[in-house]
């Protein structure tokens, strides 16, 4: 995990930015209701009018409030005794009477002045629309309001004066804004022009922010984007390069199959994790807790808090009974991998052996398997969506039911009721954006702990501390000084106190029975694994105290099974240094007797090679890999039953071409056949782990009874001899 954080660490000024333009969006997002609201409050309701501060008054209705409300209203507005015609054409009524203009100021004195007139505007439309004061006669002007006022004892004017004190605030700022409609039509402002002015205005606002919303999303997808792709690009180039450090016995403890889904399955699930982390989980609690923040002064929070529980509820009964299946996905898909790599790879074996339909069951079995845990996870997403659009349609009828009866109680405006739904919406989406990251965090998880698991497991082959290089002039002579060994998952020594010198430039052979070590000593001297007991030393210095990639550029080895990489015959080849020239790469060949087939196909050195080197032979194979040795140019050789795909002719002119080119190089050879090794300067006898026999062929042959029946096994004693 601390590995993945270092990596993710890296792009803190990606993430930065994505939080950034995550917030923009948030903001604009937030905006919108309130856009919508005012269209539905200001644009069609209140005509357009933004609040209950005129923005000119006649001569009558200032003098009116100014009687209610005091000389303030004067700091506010300046008279207009005689209007050029600017005015004139804005407010027609200035022709006919003095007006008073509203002088400008800042939001804060905007708002004073509406708190100091919103009574006062209330009363002043109770009073026209008052059905018994019109009967009288009144007109309601400064001189009679001053009169009832004025009087002591209780009338109509101060009864109505005290009953405003009772009325909501809702109503209040909506009687409000009746006055200031009522005001207009008497200065003959064009009230439909003025409402059309805002609808527009306020809906040209509405498409600016959402284009620019689009490209704030654009932009944020993009950085998102690029930063998972890098983070897996990074991971990817991390596991390789840490199972290149393992050795055979981290291999042994990861499978092949598990290698490669950790490599790809497993960091594409981490992949798609930081990309909705950075686009959805990032932003559900900017846009949840904003969307919380718009609604927390509306009554009907309440509403809020169930949607909420309501999900919550539903997303931890999912998660009770989605996390135990998807602990078992990733070693599913393992498992089908393994299943398909053994099938592909034994293909010829199972066709010979008519064994199809056997395997056929077992890929069934795994696929089978995998698919039923994908549906059931599958399945509980699809459950998700279907109870979240009941709970998201449940709340809006909720919604619309409580707001309805705030309506028409008049406490609260249509407008505001549309915006607390799409509020509420945008805080239920929030959550939904958390219950999807939900359900693909825990797979998630586990694909990280799998890739960590890799990232923070070191190769049990390290470098020594101050390890020493090794020189050109070295000699090169190799020593088993006491060795024993044993796998690290294995019940006992396959090795057991092994002890031969091989001094520099001499062919030493390897011979015995199946199972008795040969080829754990050839994997022992590159280090592929190190000894349990005794040392192995190069020119008497323990290999362990060597730096490893020296070590092992001073060998040339050729595997049991000759690996050739998917390419062309050059590049295999060349695989030690790509810049070789092709006089080396073609002397190379010709040592490896390889030259006769490679001139005989299409293309030469530059015919095909399918992975695996699956489109030549066995011993095609086998001396392509000895000419990639040879290419090299080793100090030591180290060949692992090498020569087994070989038939005996060529077999002895690959060895006559190495002992010839090879002189001066210590060469160490395991086989099989007795021809092969017969000719070493030294041959060692191996049997259950035990060194039974060392020395030359004629020694061995009369002084060695193991070796003298392997030798009567395989050849006439004439020829051994």
């Amino acid at each position: 995990m601390k590995e993945i954080v270092s990596i993710i660490k890296k792009y803190s000024l990606g993430i930065f930015f994505v939080v950034i333009f995550l917030v923009i969006q948030a903001r604009c997002d937030l905006k919108l209701p309130e856009y919508t609201s005012n269209i539905i409050n200001v644009g069609i309701t209140q005509k357009g009018i933004q609040d209950n501060v005129p923005e000119a008054l006649s001569k009558n209705s200032f003098d009116v409030l100014s009687v209610l409300v005091g000389n303030e209203l004067s700091y506010f507005y300046e008279r207009v005794p005689e209007a050029n015609s600017e005015i004139i054409e804005k407010y027609p009524y200035a022709k006919e009477e003095d007006i008073y203009l509203l002088k400008e100021m800042d939001e804060k004195k905007r708002k004073e002045l509406s708190e100091l007139i919103k009574k006062a505007e209330v009363f002043s439309l109770m009073l026209s629309t008052n059905q018994q004061f019109a009967e009288k006669g009144y007109k309601v002007d400064a001189t009679i309001l001053k009169y009832y006022m004025g009087l002591e004892e209780e009338n109509e004017i101060k009864t109505m004066l005290e009953s405003i004190n009772s009325i909501d605030e809702q109503i209040l700022n909506q009687y409000s804004i009746q006055y200031v409609v009522m005001e207009y039509n008497t200065l003959k402002i064009d009230i439909e022009k003025k409402q059309l002015d805002y609808l527009i205005s306020t809906g040209v606002k509405m498409l600016v922010f959402a284009l620019f919303i689009m490209l704030v999303i654009i932009i944020t997808t993009y950085i998102s984007g690029k930063i998972a792709a890098s983070v897996a690009y990074d991971l990817r180039e991390k596991v390789v390069e840490k199972v290149m450090q393992y050795s055979n016995s981290e291999f042994n403890e990861f499978s092949t199959s598990s290698l490669i889904t950790r490599s790809t399955n497993d960091i594409s699930q981490i992949q798609m994790l930081l990309t909705m982390l950075l686009r959805m989980v990032l932003y559900a609690p900017i846009i949840g807790v904003g969307a919380l923040i718009k609604v927390i002064d509306i009554d009907m929070i309440w509403v809020i808090g169930i949607a909420i529980g309501a999900i919550m509820l539903l997303i931890i009964i999912l998660l009770l009974f989605a996390m135990p299946k998807f602990k078992v996905v990733q070693k599913l898909i393992d498992r089908i991998n393994l299943v398909v790599r053994e099938t592909l790879n034994g293909l010829p074996v199972i066709r010979a052996f008519a064994n199809e339909d056997f395997e056929q069951k077992k890929f069934k079995k795994a696929n089978i398997d995998l698919m039923k845990v994908n549906l059931f996870t599958q399945r509980l997403m699809a459950l998700m969506n279907p109870f979240m659009m009941f709970i998201m349609n449940g709340i809006c009828v909720l919604i619309m039911w409580v707001g309805a009866n705030h309506v028409d109680a008049g406490t609260m405006q249509v407008g505001t009721l549309t915006a607390l739904i799409s509020y509420t919406m945008q805080i239920i989406m929030a959550f939904l954006m958390l219950s999807m990251i939900s359900i693909m965090a825990p797979r998630a998880m586990i694909s990280i702990n799998r890739v960590g698991e890799i990232l923070k497991k070191d190769s049990s082959i390290k470098n020594a501390k101050n390890a020493k290089h090794i020189e050109e002039n070295d000699d090169f002579a190799l020593e088993f000084d006491h060795v024993s060994f044993q796998y690290p998952d294995g019940d006992e020594l396959v090795l057991k106190d092994i002890n031969f010198k091989v001094p520099a430039g001499s062919t030493l052979a390897i011979i015995g029975s199946t199972g008795s070590g040969k080829s754990s000593i050839i994997n022992l001297i590159p280090r592929f694994f190190d000894v349990t007991e005794g040392m192995i030393k190069l020119n008497g210095v323990d290999i362990r105290k060597f730096d490893l990639t020296d070590l092992r550029n001073t060998m040339g080895i050729v595997p049991q099974k000759g690996l050739l990489f998917s390419g062309t015959i050059a590049s295999n080849i060349k695989f030690s240094d790509e810049s070789m020239s092709d006089d080396v790469m073609k002397e190379a060949a010709r040592v490896a007797c390889a030259e006769d087939f490679i001139l005989k196909k299409e293309g030469q050195y530059d015919a095909p090679i399918s992975q695996g080197g699956t489109n030549v032979s066995g011993g095609q194979r086998q001396r392509l890999a000895i000419a990639r040795a040879v290419a090299s140019n080793p100090k030591i050789y180290l060949f692992d039953d090498s020569f087994s795909a070989l038939d005996y002719k060529t077999d002895a002119s690959v060895r006559k071409n190495l002992a010839d080119y090879c002189k001066d190089a210590t060469k160490i050879i395991v086989a099989q056949r007795v021809g092969t090794v017969m000719n070493a300067d030294q041959i060692v006898v191996l049997e259950k782990g035990c060194v039974v026999g060392i020395g030359t062929h004629k020694e061995l042959y009369e002084n060695c009874k193991i070796y003298k029946e392997i030798a009567l096994s395989q050849l006439k004693e004439e020829e051994l001899v």
